[in-house]
Parts: structure tokens; C-alpha cells; sequence
């Protein structure tokens, strides 16, 4: 049976954390012969009393994982005692995040809380880690979201709505984690290593723990500025229905718009011009698209490899962010884009928008020609008081739409 949770953790003189043999076997996930077979290859080195820190047990992962590359597990001991290779680094604090097992179980934490132990074990899962089993040791930095998946139980959360955001959270980081490590190795790693440097020599320990500080402030930063757009929004709602019910204010209805944005020749420029520099247009169309669609209320959704898709509360500004979008790629010198919008009821789910209406307006941006923005009816029914002419092009027959659709081709009035 694992020990009981919160686990003690015991400290000495140095105020360093130090754990028995046992206990830091636990918490590393492994046996204590292989603990010793560490030691013996100078990979750990415990105190004159047989203990480990922490540091060894981030140590403890990170061979587990070198090992798992393909790299021996000798050689790897030969060249640490050599010096040729260090693992000193896992001691600084920024390497903290490098979390060790807890004393509990997932099927203890369920039972102890009542929380369904499939759900608990998606944590891992969101994380990037194979699917644990429910008499696995939980690691420490899961145990936070399992404490806030606890409270959403106790408030009575649906489960599945508890799962979705797990997943949405979980694959969000994910990115982040993954183009923070990118970008550190391009500008960090990749020229120490160039300059003969080792990875516990790269810009000095100071360097790289301050920047996780900045890094891990700068996120929480920029959560709460995206907190702050999207509660704004659902108050502004709340309070509109609330003056609604009392018969002092009435809204109108407009439909939101969805519409695509995409590039014209993108895989032939991908074939003829190599992956970089499909990467940059697709950097100076993030730009662009962020930066106008924002101007007029609205939101990409999602990119699409050879475009985007994007969300408009009101058709009417949506229309003109397309149009200025179309002619900004135009005058950036990329490829020419072409844009279909269609407005109607959609269903939010996990940061992504679905329904008939997403359907129709990706085939007719399927059916827009390069430079043009077309527009179903219901798009120009909802667009009035903004500065766009529209022409109709006749009952159209879009793939995958039954019936006819009357489409019209957007420009700016005047």
C-alpha cells in the first residue's frame, strides 16, 4: 500500500529535501536495485547516509527517457564519470517542474474524494502521458488539477464538461510547451552547442532560471488578459437577458457569421518553395488575420494549414474585416486569398465552433474564386448599416449543401 497523502516530506540541516532509499524509489517510479545500479554508475550520487534529493529524482526520469532514445545505459555512466557529459543541470529550480510520484494512487484519490477514477486518469492523459493505470502513483503536479476536477464534482459539473476542458486546457499547453521548447533551442541550445558548450554551461544556471520565471508570469499574464475578453463578453450577455426579462432593453438578433479565409496555391507554393517558406506565410497570415479580424469583434478559430477559420459575432463587420483581409494579403505580397461567410446558429464545444452553418461556409469559400469574398444571403440580410456592396451571382449548387444557395459577391461601397 502507497503512504498516505499529503506526504511529510523530511528535512535537514542543509534545507535540502532528503529521502531514504525507499521512499525516493517510490517517488521515482522505479525499484530500489535499480536506484543502487545508478548509483554505482556515478549517475546518482546519494549523501554520506544513502539519501537522494530531488534533483536525483528528476535525475531518475531523465535516464529513463535517454535510455529509452536508444543511448546505453554504460555509456551514458562512462561519460558522466568522465565528464563528458553532465545531468547537473536537473538541479536548478527551473527544472522543478520535473515532478515526482506522490504517495497516492489515482483509485485512492477517487475513493478518498469520490471523483470517477477514468476521469482523474485523463490528467495524465491531457498531459502527454500513456494512459496510467488506477493503482498508479499520481505525480505531484497532477495533483492541483485533481484538485480542481474535485471541486467541480462537489458543485455537481457535469463530468463530460469537466473532461472537455481537461482536453482543451491539456492540448493548449501542450502547443505552448512544445513552441517554448522549440524557441529555446533555437536561440539557446542550438548556438551553445554550436559554441562547444554542454547543456549544464548554456547561459549560465541564472539565465535560464529567471527566463522560467518571466515565462511562467508572462503565461499567467496572458491567461488573464483572455480571461478578461472572454468574461466581458458572457456579462455583457447576462446582462442584456436580465433587461430583456424586465422590458427595458431589447436586442436584436443577428445570427453570428462564420467565415474561411484561404490562400490560393498554397500547396504548390509548398511543393515549389520547401516548407519554410510555407511556415512564413503562414506566420504573416497569423499576423495579418489576428490583427483585422480583432478590429471587427471577431476571432480566429483555428488554422486550417492553407487558411483559417474564423468567428463573427455580427455579419456585418465580418464582411468588412474579409474584404480589408483579402486586399492585406493582396499588399503583403502573398498569395491571393479568397473567403466565404455564412451566417446562422453554431454550437461552442472545446474552442471550436460546429454545425450546418461552419458547413456552409467552408464550401463557399470552396467556391470563391482568388481576391473575392462571397457571402450567402443570410449574411447580407444581417449586414445592414455597413459600408459593402453586394451583387448577386445567381442560385449556386455547393458540394455537400442540398438546394440552391443565392450567394453574393462582397466589395467595398463607394
Amino acid at each position: 500500500m502507497a503512504s498516505s497523502y499529503p506526504r511529510t516530506l523530511r528535512r535537514y540541516s542543509t534545507g535540502v529535501e532528503r529521502y531514504e532509499i525507499a521512499e525516493a524509489a517510490e517517488r521515482s517510479g522505479v525499484g530500489v536495485n535499480e536506484l543502487r545500479r545508478l548509483a554505482e554508475l556515478g549517475i546518482l550520487v546519494p549523501d554520506a547516509d544513502g539519501r537522494f534529493t530531488p534533483a536525483d529524482i528528476r535525475r531518475v526520469g531523465m535516464v529513463d527517457s535517454i535510455v529509452a532514445s536508444g543511448i546505453p545505459l554504460d555509456g551514458l555512466g562512462a561519460a558522466i564519470r568522465s565528464g563528458q557529459i553532465s545531468l547537473d543541470f536537473l538541479d536548478e529550480p527551473a527544472y522543478e517542474r520535473f515532478s515526482a510520484l506522490s504517495g497516492v494512487t489515482f483509485a485512492e484519490f477517487g475513493e478518498r474524494t469520490g471523483i470517477p477514477v477514468p476521469l482523474l486518469m485523463r490528467i495524465r492523459e491531457a498531459a502527454g502521458s500513456p494512459q496510467p493505470r488506477p493503482d498508479d502513483l499520481i505525480r505531484d503536479d497532477e495533483l492541483p488539477y485533481a484538485a480542481f476536477i474535485e471541486a467541480q464534482v462537489n458543485a455537481g459539473f457535469d463530468p463530460a464538461a469537466s473532461q472537455g476542458l481537461l482536453r482543451v486546457q491539456g492540448d493548449s499547453l501542450r502547443r505552448m510547451a512544445e513552441t517554448e521548447t522549440a524557441w529555446w533551442r533555437s536561440e539557446v541550445v542550438m548556438p551553445a552547442v554550436a559554441a562547444g558548450k554542454r547543456p549544464d554551461e548554456i547561459l549560465g544556471a541564472n539565465f535560464a532560471n529567471r527566463m522560467s520565471i518571466l515565462a511562467e508570469q508572462a503565461i499567467l499574464g496572458m491567461y488573464h488578459l483572455q480571461q478578461a475578453q472572454a468574461w466581458t463578453s458572457t456579462i455583457i450577455e447576462g446582462l442584456e437577458m436580465q433587461l430583456a426579462a424586465a422590458g427595458l432593453h431589447s436586442r436584436l438578433e443577428h445570427p453570428p457569421a462564420m467565415c474561411f479565409l484561404d490562400i490560393t496555391g498554397y500547396t504548390r507554393l509548398t511543393q515549389e518553395h520547401g516548407d519554410a517558406a510555407a511556415a512564413d506565410l503562414a506566420s504573416q497570415l497569423a499576423r495579418l488575420v489576428e490583427r483585422t479580424s480583432v478590429s471587427y469583434g471577431g476571432r480566429p478559430v483555428k488554422w486550417l494549414g492553407d487558411g483559417v477559420m474564423l468567428f463573427f459575432q455580427d455579419p456585418g463587420p465580418g464582411v468588412v474585416a474579409a474584404l480589408e483581409m483579402v486586399a492585406g494579403v493582396a499588399a503583403a505580397g502573398l498569395p491571393p486569398a479568397h473567403v466565404g461567410l455564412h451566417a446562422g446558429p453554431v454550437i461552442f464545444q472545446e474552442g471550436d465552433y460546429y454545425g450546418q452553418t461552419v458547413n456552409v461556409a467552408s464550401r463557399i469559400a470552396e467556391y470563391a474564386r482568388s481576391g473575392e469574398v462571397l457571402v450567402s444571403q443570410e449574411v447580407v440580410d444581417a449586414s445592414g448599416g455597413v459600408e459593402v456592396a453586394f451583387r448577386e451571382i445567381g442560385p449556386v449548387e455547393l458540394k455537400g449543401v442540398g438546394g440552391a444557395m443565392a450567394l453574393h459577391a462582397a466589395s467595398r461601397s463607394g
